[in-house]
């Protein structure tokens, strides 16, 4: 028995036919520099970009991602929905992907900036983003235990010692 697809732009798209559509309308530039994925700037061809995705799952998911919500512009969903891949997401029946989002080169340069400024200013202002309802970052309480500088034993100088202690 065939289970019922939820509403997923996704569904049966091949990844060859998603990186052709990417490709064709973005270019491998304003790919590379939206992903920062080496595959579209070191060799860019179809081949090996397919090779490469098809090895490396995180990519994959990445490309994916962009290609939901910037390329078709679908809706973001809840954290429920967010945790799961891209692939697994579903939609509500009657929403339909929308014009692909234009970008350049410049204007991606743009949006990175000023991303890093808005997480700069939020830094600055003592608070932090939350990931969940109320989970801290799993990094946090790694930051806590760690020893300041003062307290840390001067590097060996020692020639013959590789490790510097």
């Amino acid at each position: 028995m065939i289970e019922h697809q939820q509403n997923n732009p996704l569904h049966g798209l091949k990844l060859e036919t998603m990186l052709t559509e990417l490709v064709k309308f973005y270019d491998y530039k304003v790919l590379y520099a939206a992903l920062r994925l080496a595959c579209f700037n070191l060799n860019p061809n179809m081949d090996a970009c397919v090779k490469f995705l098809k090895k490396t799952e995180w990519a994959r998911e990445r490309v994916e991602a962009f290609y939901l919500y910037r390329f078709k512009r679908m809706p973001k969903g809840n954290e429920d929905q967010m945790a799961l891949k891209p692939r697994e997401r579903g939609y509500a029946d009657g929403i339909v992907p929308r014009k692909p989002e234009k970008l350049t080169v410049e204007l991606v340069a743009e949006m990175r900036t000023k991303a890093m400024e808005n997480y700069k200013e939020m830094k600055k202002n003592g608070s932090r983003p939350r990931f969940g309802k109320d989970k801290p970052k799993a990094q946090d309480s790694y930051a806590q235990n760690r020893r300041s500088g003062a307290k840390r034993p001067a590097v060996s100088q020692d020639p013959t010692n590789p490790w510097g202690k």
